[in-house]
């Protein structure tokens, strides 16, 4: 259960810095204000559209806008800076108020800070949209009131407000996010997995690993840490935790924990045995999901979720969107949208999943990540790679060094499609799962996959 000092009468006393004019930096100022509390917002664009955002805000509530190029000296004026999580820690406006000993807080730490309720936070480089979309579907058996916030779309802060005591949150969390907690404290913590990526902000993989840990930094004996037995970085954070570990495995049959034993999902706890759903009862897709899906269990059941409760919404369940997303037909090819493959590692569960021959489209922003591991995963199942982007040539490079040459170069994400529709056969899947993030070409993945989909409803007309 979420407990916390007075919140709103120890901030109530700050002047407090909201920097970034986004959906977080918005959703903080306006929780800010439904509890009476006022800050400033600050935001290097000098065009802002201050009036949409005052309207956003509740009635009778001001906020005071700093807007243009950011200078030092402003941190003097303030006690703590609310930090978007696009914003690095290592940006000017935060080591200014980090140096002189002030306190950076994130969007995830602010709302802990007003919430209440029963909290699942969840985190890794992959899995984390479906496993957190599935712990909410679960929670729903048996609470009464589920909120399903963080990365996944809804932020936090538009509804601590809404929460209360007898409620669940289920929260995926990335590790921008992570950067930035300070009294953050889930009833029960889950590291899906840690592979390379974000490495442009990180640095290091021992950093990587270091911030996706610090999810349980404030969690004591009493309370529970899921952990992935199968990857060897996370099955060493059992010892660095505070939080009891609980580890899952879809390769070993644990001891005691969630495990896939033959077809079957298990939950074993000490001598209890208990048996959840078969393989063949489930929806979704693909070896990577039956991880997400055992995560779900371990979570969920910690969370007090009743096993028949666990079973009914797992074997309901199906793949989120954007995430080896069945569109649709055409021609005789079928279509997935694996927009959310925004890294080599995610992008192999994708190519993975695939079980016929695959025209792959990829590429997009350069997050300096390798693609080696990624093309070795093609193991003959991919026909084609269409890449775009800043990292086509790079990817291009590393499939032609490990013999893969049937590689065409696209200008934009229209032609990539026009080339893959061209290229695919009766028989064949069309996938994209890019292994790189979609800025540069587009806004986010969202809006990537859901063009996608849109081109795919073209092709049938």
């Amino acid at each position: 259960m979420i407990k916390h000092t007075e919140a709103g009468k120890d901030l109530s006393k700050k002047k407090i810095l909201i920097a970034g004019g986004g959906r977080s930096g918005i959703g903080a100022a306006i929780l800010l204000a439904q509890r009476g509390i006022g800050a400033s917002l600050y935001d290097g664009n000098e065009d802002l559209d201050t009036g949409a955002i005052l309207d956003r805000l509740p009635g009778g509530a001001s906020l005071d806008f700093v807007l243009g190029p950011y200078k030092e000296e402003m941190a003097d004026s303030y006690d703590l800076l609310i930090l978007s999580p696009g914003i690095s820690v290592n940006s000017p406006i935060a080591r200014s108020f980090s140096d002189r000993g002030k306190a950076v807080w994130g969007e995830v730490e602010l709302a802990w800070q007003f919430a209440r309720g029963r909290m699942a936070a969840i985190t890794g480089t992959n899995g984390k949209t479906t496993t957190t979309a599935l712990t909410g579907e679960i929670l729903r058996e048996h609470y009464d009131k589920v909120f399903v916030v963080g990365n996944i779309g809804t932020a936090f802060t538009s509804v601590a407000n809404e929460t209360s005591d007898d409620c669940a949150i289920a929260a995926e969390i990335s590790s921008f996010q992570l950067e930035t907690i300070d009294g953050f404290c889930p009833d029960v913590s889950a590291i899906l997995n840690v592979t390379p990526d974000h490495l442009d902000r990180h640095g290091t993989m021992e950093v990587y690993g270091d911030t996706k840990l610090a999810i349980s930094k404030n969690q004591s004996r009493d309370q529970i840490i899921i952990l992935n037995y199968d990857d060897p970085i996370t099955r060493a954070m059992a010892e660095r935790s505070p939080a009891r570990p609980v580890f899952f495995s879809r390769k070993t049959i644990l001891d005691e924990g969630i495990f896939l034993s033959g077809d079957t999902f298990i939950i074993k706890e000490g001598d209890l045995v208990k048996e959840i759903c078969r393989l063949d009862q489930i929806r979704l897709l693909g070896s990577h999901n039956h991880e997400n899906i055992l995560a779900a269990i371990g979570i969920t059941y910690y969370m007090g979720v009743e096993p028949d409760e666990i079973r009914r919404a797992v074997m309901n369940f199906r793949a989120v969107e954007h995430r080896i997303e069945y569109v649709d037909t055409v021609d005789g090819v079928d279509y997935y949208n694996d927009s959310k493959g925004t890294n080599p590692d995610a992008a192999i569960k994708g190519i993975q999943a695939m079980n016929k021959p695959t025209v792959l489209l990829g590429g997009g922003y350069d997050k300096k990540s390798s693609y080696d591991e990624w093309i070795e995963a093609f193991d003959g199942k991919v026909r084609w790679l269409i890449v775009m982007g800043a990292t086509a040539q790079a990817i291009a490079d590393t499939a032609r060094a490990h013999g893969f040459d049937k590689i065409l170069f696209a200008d934009s994400f229209e032609e990539a499609m026009n080339l893959a529709r061209d290229k695919a056969r009766p028989g064949n899947a069309v996938l994209l799962s890019p292994a790189c993030a979609s800025w540069g070409m587009f806004k986010n993945y969202e809006v990537r996959g859901q063009v996608f989909k849109d081109l795919v409803k073209k092709f049938k007309e």
